[in-house]
């Protein structure tokens, strides 16, 4: 297509959040990143609560399920109803999920560069650092790498007090962070901006939710930190209630992700009025 193309990212961090193209008749659109890595050709198509053949509707259920058993390995009730080897189980099986839905968002994003870049779509491993996206998606499946780690310890018994700083609460509190820095890009991606309003947008909401339970997430580890030399938590209320509520905040978030996959905008919007260079 004959036009004229400029990058951009809102506020000078270096990674393109959008591209504002001027097409032949004169009109500068805008095609934002993440509508342009959500909407890949027939991976948008399909019913909203029911496409098992799209890679976007398995994200989007993967996330809901590995938050839900989040939500309820962190209730009260559930541990004294299970005990706490099956609840150690709930949360790893949760981390599983979220592995699973943070890799398949990771090779959405890698499919969504250029086809010069990745010629179809056969390449994994890639370096595009100029891509907000990029970024994110790669900071969140580490950070989900570090919950199995986390997780899957915590499920041993007799652990000491140093194995579970070192093996639990280290893991778990790099988890967050990772999490944490990825929620902020991707909310940077959506907004080109550090704060905005666009709630029209499914897209605003659902960075909004994910970086309110990344935040709650950073909670519940601060609150959870495992003393070495005792293996008692520094509050183990405030931790389970930083969980859960992260947990239903990245449930609400993935239920938003399948309305998003079928949304009808075409991704372009009229761009501001500025000259195209």
């Amino acid at each position: 297509m004959a036009g004229q193309d400029r990058g951009g990212n809102g506020a000078g961090i270096g990674a393109v959040t959008f591209v504002d193209h001027m097409r032949p008749d004169g009109m500068v659109v805008r095609w934002e990143s993440r509508h342009h890595r959500k909407h890949q050709g027939a991976l948008a198509g399909g019913s909203t609560w029911w496409a098992p053949r799209a890679r976007g509707w398995w994200i989007g259920v993967l996330f809901a399920v590995g938050s839900v058993l989040f939500a309820l390995g962190a209730l009260p009730g559930y541990v004294n109803a299970v005990g706490t080897t099956w609840d150690s189980v709930t949360f790893f099986i949760g981390s599983l999920f979220f592995t699973s839905a943070a890799f398949l968002t990771y090779r959405e994003a890698v499919d969504a560069a250029p086809e010069a870049q990745n010629p179809r779509h056969r390449r994994f491993f890639v370096y595009q650092p100029r891509r907000i996206d990029w970024w994110a998606c790669g900071i969140q499946l580490i950070g989900t790498l570090y919950f199995n780690v986390s997780t899957g310890v915590a499920m041993g018994t007799n652990l000491t007090a140093a194995t579970a700083n070192r093996h639990v609460w280290r893991p778990d509190a790099v988890g967050s962070i990772c999490f944490l820095v990825a929620s902020l890009l991707a909310w940077f991606e959506v907004s080109h901006a550090w704060a905005s309003w666009r709630p029209r947008l499914w897209s605003w909401w659902i960075t909004l939710l994910n970086l309110l339970g990344s935040i709650a997430f950073g909670v519940s580890a601060v609150a959870g930190y495992i003393s070495p030399v005792t293996g008692e938590l520094r509050n183990a209320e405030r931790a389970n209630l930083g969980t859960f509520v992260g947990a239903v905040c990245f449930l609400v978030g993935a239920l938003l992700l399948l309305p998003e996959r079928t949304e009808t905008a075409s991704g372009q919007v009229l761009a501001p009025a500025e000259p195209v260079h």
